[in-house]
């Protein structure tokens, strides 16, 4: 008895300081988030579906035991594995150097002095609101200039990957004047008097950049990296125009082959969609904490 009535006191305790208002407002969230998640739980119940189950149940249904498979997941795997292999051949190296020379080329233009400083400034920002639409031509016939497969012929383990070589580079150079404008940001609210002391020690440009700002920019990496490894592994446009080659086809070209001509198999194009998405979610739930840190601190 005095378990339950003290039960009973704790959540009446709990309930105390809502108020219709509150409930309200709590019901439009539950409301609004239902609706934003549905189309992800009915991809998700999709992907267990067998293909007459889709046909026979409710899109937001889970499957019933007789309709239950995993076959589109290892259908869908067998598909993706060699695309997501070469995505993070080229995406690693992508999001790293764009992160880091974004942030050196922040530092330069936040903590040091010199001429052509806004001019530069006024390039990269013009930088970040360039559509890749405008340079997929150029794009195209400058790699076919420069004949990267050729210029590698020394070394055959590049030159088979040399259309994910590309890829790095070009990702690379489009992330840079995002990253750097990030990184700015950031650098504008980092105290200049840790730099001045550093300098006054006889600390060079990069070496106060090496044993100060590097370790204080923690936080913005955590931003930038998880922006720009989105950013990157979703890309369809740069890969469409620059892989041609089969073999090196990356994670959303390989996607794009799960659509049948004749006959639509959403369970396995669902079951393929979380497969392609899972290591943006996992960077995500790994340094979710690092993100929300660099976000607050760089506003």
């Amino acid at each position: 008895m005095t378990t339950a009535r003290g039960s009973k006191t704790g959540l009446a305790r709990r309930f105390e300081g809502l108020d219709i208002g509150r409930v309200g407002l709590y019901g439009v969230l539950f409301a609004l988030i239902a609706f934003y998640l549905s189309p992800l739980w009915s991809g998700f119940m999709t992907a267990f579906k067998t293909r007459t189950g889709f046909v026979q149940t409710a899109p937001l249904a889970p499957p019933t035991p007789e309709w239950f498979t995993v076959e589109p997941w290892q259908l869908a795997f067998a598909t993706l594995q060699g695309g997501l292999v070469n995505s993070v051949l080229f995406v690693v190296p992508a999001t790293l150097l764009s992160a880091f020379l974004g942030s050196l080329a922040a530092y330069g233009l936040t903590k040091l002095s010199w001429r052509g400083q806004v001019g530069v400034l006024v390039l990269f920002l013009a930088g970040v609101f360039l559509p890749y639409q405008s340079v997929l031509v150029p794009l195209r016939q400058f790699w076919s200039a420069v004949g990267l497969a050729s210029l590698l012929s020394f070394a055959p383990f590049l030159a088979d990957r040399a259309d994910l070589i590309e890829l790095t580079i070009t990702h690379t150079a489009y992330g840079i004047p995002i990253c750097t404008i990030l990184f700015r940001s950031y650098y504008k609210t980092m105290d200049d008097e840790m730099i001045e002391a550093a300098r006054l020690d006889g600390a060079s440009a990069f070496g106060v950049y090496r044993r100060i700002v590097l370790p204080l920019s923690l936080p913005m990496f955590a931003v930038t990296l998880i922006y720009q490894f989105t950013q990157i592994w979703n890309d369809l446009l740069f890969a469409l125009v620059l892989v041609t080659s089969r073999s090196n086809y990356v994670v959303t070209q390989s996607l794009n082959e799960l659509q049948g001509s004749l006959v639509q198999e959403y369970n396995i194009q669902m079951a393929g969609a979380f497969i392609a998405a899972l290591p943006t979610i996992v960077i995500y739930v790994v340094f979710g904490r690092q993100f929300a840190k660099g976000i607050t601190g760089a506003s």
